[in-house]
Order: C-alpha cells, then structure tokens, then sequence
C-alpha cells in the first residue's frame, strides 16, 4: 500500500540536535547495508549508477566536521564565528555522517556514448543524488535515527579527498549526518496542495 511509504515520507524530517547514541538494531553492518541496499534501488538514468557513498563513524565522523569547521574558520569573520562553531558541534555530536557523491567518470562516459543527451547526464546523475539521499534519510528515519542533510561541498571537497583517499572522479554532493535524536522536528507548514498541483482528465 502506498499508504506505508508515504507515512515513511511524512516521518522523515531534519532533527536538530543528534547524539552518539544510535538505536540497538542500527549497528554499523545495519547502516552499510542500508546504504548499499539503497544505491542498489535508487534509479539512474540510462541505468548509468554514478551514485557512490563513503561511511564514517566514530573518530572519522569527528574529523570530517573538524575538517569543515577548519575550513570555515578561515573564510568566516571571527565577529560572526560562535554561530557557526556550535553549529559544527552539533553535526560533531552525532553518530555519524554518510558523504553521497556522483561519479564523474560515469557521467563522462554516458556523454560520450549518448553524445545527443550529453547536456542531460550532469543534471540527472544530481537528480539521482537526489534520490539517494531522500532513500537513505527515509529508512534511518525508519530504523529509529534522526538525520539532516548538510551541504559544505565544494567547501569541503580537497580535504575530504586527501583525507579518505577519495577517487579522483567522484564529485561530492552532499553530507547526510545522523544519530540518536537529542529532540524532535519542530511544526512544517506546507503549501496548500491547490498552489502546488494540478489535475486533468478527460
């Protein structure tokens, strides 16, 4: 029924703030397998898969927003810092984070087999990202953990290379961290659904 996938859907909001504290049943082989179920089910265009994902928990989940705080440290005015440093120690005090990237050489390679698409594989190989990353949120949401999705790329992106030996063609998209949640989704207003949809039928 669809019924079930769109409570799913409803379910998944951005928690603010997260712990370490993930729930019993999402072990680390859990949250692996989820990822790679999800890359498996996510669609792509032409089948071309550009998806990749990197896990990191623990340490290597601190360095990553140690990283990102370094590198915002040096562009941000030290008048204006202390907001964004407690916003970096909040995504540090969760569980982990989950990097989603597109594999430009997969892109290159389905332009040059479809020369006449070529302007179409950059944008949907990004819906695809997309679609990874709403999959991934949904069922951590499912298995009990809260998440929000940051994007500090392409801020980030030499460094997270360099420090997780990251290919040379994967491009990275977003930062999807998660954990226990330390609180809940504050109220969401949604548009009236005649602004937003329109039917016809004949």
């Amino acid at each position: 029924m669809a019924t079930a996938f769109l409570d799913a859907l409803k379910a998944r909001r951005s928690i603010y703030p997260l712990t370490k504290e993930l729930p019993a049943s999402l072990t680390k082989s859990r949250v692996e397998s989820i990822i790679t179920e999800a890359i498996a089910a996510t669609p792509s265009s032409f089948n071309s898969q550009s998806n990749r994902a990197v896990l990191l928990l623990g340490a290597e989940h601190d360095k990553l927003w140690d990283i990102t705080a370094e590198t915002l440290k040096a562009i941000v005015p030290a008048e204006n810092w202390e907001p964004t440093a407690s916003k970096m120690a909040m995504f540090k005090a969760a569980a982990g984070s989950v990097l989603v990237f597109e594999d430009q050489d997969v892109v290159k390679g389905m332009q040059d087999q479809f020369p006449l698409y070529a302007d179409r594989f950059g944008p949907w190989a990004t819906q695809s990202a997309g679609m990874l990353q709403l999959n991934l949120w949904t069922a951590l949401e499912l298995e009990g953990a809260g998440a929000n999705l940051q994007h500090y790329n392409p801020l980030i992106d030499e460094k997270v290379a360099s420090t997780w030996k990251i290919p040379a063609s994967w491009k990275l998209n977003a930062q999807l961290v998660f954990g226990g949640k330390g609180g809940e989704a504050g109220p969401k207003e949604s548009k009236p659904a005649e602004e937003v949809f329109k039917s016809f039928s004949s």
